[in-house]
């Protein structure tokens, strides 16, 4: 996959890394998944929560 300087931008914004860092190292590839996972699962809480407290 072709990046660009967004998503390279994007990536040290988000994971202080470049994403040909982030694309060379499995064990650093796998902490930035682990930690967009987590992020994930927080925000479908939190939209779970607001869609919870609007339909009372």
């Amino acid at each position: 996959m072709n990046y660009t300087a967004e998503m390279d931008k994007a990536m040290h914004k988000a994971h202080n890394m470049s994403y040909a860092e982030y694309s060379r190292k499995l064990d650093t590839r796998l902490k930035v998944e682990e930690k967009r996972q987590r992020e994930f699962e927080q925000s479908q809480k939190m939209f779970a929560e607001v869609e919870r407290q609007l339909h009372k």
